[in-house]
């Protein structure tokens, strides 16, 4: 559940941004989290439905002077969301079939209660590698 993940070169990336309603925590939104996520890895990984891998991140504060552009980063400031869930498909039309069907709509509705906005946005993956030992 916790471990390294490979994604394959041609895997499709969906970036999932979710804002927060205020006052709701990471403690709140944990077990929703976890039952969605589950049910995508168990539902539709691998031949069931295209799911390879996927991620969930929390923002910590953190803003890049060095990689960010338009003047010194704030922290705190600039971003309009809390949580980012990254999964990687076969194809963006498999991610759809998933995300249409009851099992998993029912599990998104726990989150999406807990939130004033998500946008998921899918990307072409362009490059990947690591460094060489």
């Amino acid at each position: 559940m916790f471990g390294p993940i490979t994604v394959p070169f041609g895997a499709k990336m969906l970036f999932n941004t979710v804002k927060l309603n205020a006052g709701v925590s990471m403690d709140d939104v944990d077990l929703a989290l976890g039952e969605m996520c589950n049910v995508v890895k168990d539902t539709y990984g691998g031949d069931k439905g295209g799911f390879i891998a996927g991620q969930v991140f929390r923002y910590s504060g953190f803003v890049s002077d060095e990689g960010s552009l338009g003047g010194a980063a704030t922290p705190g400031g600039a971003h309009d969301h809390d949580i980012v869930i990254v999964t990687y498909w076969r194809s963006f039309a498999e991610h759809e079939r998933s995300h249409a069907e009851a099992t998993f709509k029912a599990k998104f509705a726990a989150l999406a209660r807990m939130c004033t906005d998500t946008r998921e946005l899918g990307y072409d993956l362009l490059w990947q590698g690591a460094p060489e030992t």
